[in-house]
């Protein structure tokens, strides 16, 4: 078989874990949601072959086993350019929804910040807590630009909405102190 170097290479995994306990088998759908897998269907998932996605490969395998299942771990390609570019497409078409319900949660924190303002609630714990919610923004944005290797179109607006977000928490902050030094 002649196999083109330009293709995205693929780790398809096929996942058996028994139904019962149902927590193995929920532990290891996380995972897999977790690292971005695409599900093909009845227990087969889809990753592209790099390295950002080893370690979530090596956690569903052992969470797999625990369960007293198994992971059949397979190297992939498409085998024509139409089939490499549908799984490009659905894979990234997975992150451009992970990058819209971002966007959705940095809308939230912006108006979290609206309200504080509005309310004019500056206070340190306040503070520490919309601190708290733009550093789980951080950490998610970082993870899901890690898996996103095909660059969704999205990733732009998510980049520029984190931004903003900090923008606003730094405004806000200034304002939390600025009102604390005032008393």
């Amino acid at each position: 078989m002649h196999e083109r170097d330009d293709r995205p290479r693929w780790l398809v995994l096929v996942v058996r874990v028994p139904a019962e306990p149902s927590r193995h088998r929920v532990a290891v759908w996380r995972e897999l949601r977790r690292i971005g897998a695409l599900s093909l269907g009845q227990g087969a998932w889809v990753v592209p072959d790099a390295p950002v996605f080893a370690d979530g490969v090596a956690r569903v395998i052992e969470l797999a086993t625990r369960g007293e299942g198994e992971v059949l771990a397979l190297d992939a390609a498409g085998r024509a350019d139409a089939d490499a570019a549908r799984v490009e497409a659905l894979f990234t078409a997975e992150r451009a929804e992970e990058w819209a319900e971002f966007v959705a949660d940095c809308a939230k924190f912006d108006a979290e910040i609206d309200k504080e303002i509005r309310t004019r609630k500056f206070t340190m714990a306040e503070l520490e807590e919309e601190e708290q919610s733009l550093e789980r923004l951080r950490r998610w944005y970082r993870d899901i630009k890690a898996r996103d290797i095909f660059g969704a179109p999205a990733a732009t607006e998510a980049e520029a909405r984190l931004k903003h977000c900090a923008d606003r928490l730094a405004d806000y902050t200034e304002q939390v102190f600025t009102a604390l030094h005032q008393m």
